[in-house]
């Protein structure tokens, strides 16, 4: 067993299906909260409603944006502060999260999230905003929620294609948490239990989108996973997806989902014990093998030509991420391979094959 330090956050979980709005008045009661602001996209504003059904709301908020751009951060902010809100409640996925976070990273209020998708968001202490297309991130206690509402019936309502990008979005926080600069065994563990949990429930949705047990499953893997990341921070492969999303405005999950097989492909050879791990955690003999067998599935995202990357700014995305890669990444990082990794990424070819 190496020397570690680990951190766990603290936080307040709550999971169970159909339990929202009872779980979410129950825990304003205990909060004390009075001028409660619900962030929501227009698209689930509905689905908010029926949350919130048990609770007064001062405001219904719906300004959000992927990638949080700082315009729409400092409105909401003002927005908060003209009303006196002493509460946040999130409803959504990983951009309403975001837009939260922005909030209480510069006023100190309590989040409570309530997630529609699995992108672990809610369980992490870190932010994200986008200013002049390039997406900074950081570190902040203020922003994590102290309280997650988990319910896999809100998730039915995510299209499949959509969860499977989500799906591998929260697979990609565990597999860079295998090797991100703060590793250690308990966050591989953590880890390694999301992307088994991440294996059963995708297939479920993919084959019946109202099967609540896959949902369930693809739920709990995502709250792992994004623990798991918290723990042990931000690697390559979330490097190279913040700056493709903050630059090229190119959509989160799908990015995600379409880089991982290319990360993993480079650094598996490099690191033997996590790749054993990933391997195990997906019930294969090679951890590419079964990440791959799970895409075919799914029948993943695959190309980043398809989601809005030009082949002409990969030079630009290359000097961009090189100096974002952690030093402890296990392979060494090189101008001329980083280049290639996202030319392949970019056409689609399949890693291993």
């Amino acid at each position: 067993m190496p020397t570690f330090e680990h951190v766990t956050l603290g936080q307040r979980v709550l999971f169970g299906a159909g339990k929202a709005a009872e779980n979410l008045t129950a825990e304003v009661s205990r909060l004390g909260s009075k001028r409660i602001m619900v962030i929501a996209a227009e698209f689930e504003a509905q689905i908010a409603a029926n949350v919130t059904t048990g609770i007064d709301v001062a405001s219904f908020y719906d300004d959000v944006a992927p990638h949080v751009p700082i315009e729409k951060a400092e409105k909401a902010r003002s927005t908060a502060a003209e009303l006196g809100i002493d509460l946040l409640v999130c409803v959504g996925g990983g951009s309403t999260t975001g837009l939260a976070k922005a909030i209480a990273m510069t006023t100190g209020l309590p989040i409570i999230a309530v997630p529609t998708t699995y992108a672990g968001s809610e369980a992490t202490n870190v932010w994200g905003l986008t200013e002049a297309s390039r997406k900074t991130t950081g570190v902040d206690d203020r922003v994590l929620p102290v309280t997650v509402i988990y319910d896999a019936a809100l998730t039915l309502s995510l299209p499949v294609d959509l969860s499977v990008a989500s799906g591998l979005n929260a697979l990609a926080h565990c597999v860079d948490s295998m090797w991100a600069p703060r590793a250690d065994p308990i966050n591989q563990a953590l880890a390694a239990e999301g992307i088994r949990a991440l294996n059963q429930g995708l297939p479920l949705i993919k084959d019946d989108p109202s099967n609540l047990l896959g949902r369930e499953q693809a739920l709990y893997g995502a709250y792992l996973s994004a623990v798991a990341f918290a723990s042990a921070g931000s690697g390559m492969h979330h490097k190279i997806c913040h700056v493709l999303g903050g630059a090229y405005n190119m959509p989160h999950a799908q990015t995600h989902a379409t880089v991982l097989p290319y990360v993993l492909a480079f650094n598996a050879p490099y690191a033997a014990d996590a790749e054993a791990r990933i391997a195990a955690a997906f019930g294969t003999g090679n951890a590419l093998n079964g990440l791959n067998t799970l895409r075919q599935t799914l029948n993943a995202p695959k190309a980043l030509k398809d989601h809005g990357l030009v082949e002409e700014n990969i030079p630009e995305a290359v000097r961009l991420i090189l100096p974002a890669i952690p030093a402890s990444n296990p392979r060494p990082v090189t101008e001329e391979k980083l280049e290639e990794l996202l030319r392949s990424a970019y056409s689609g070819t399949t890693p291993g094959l």
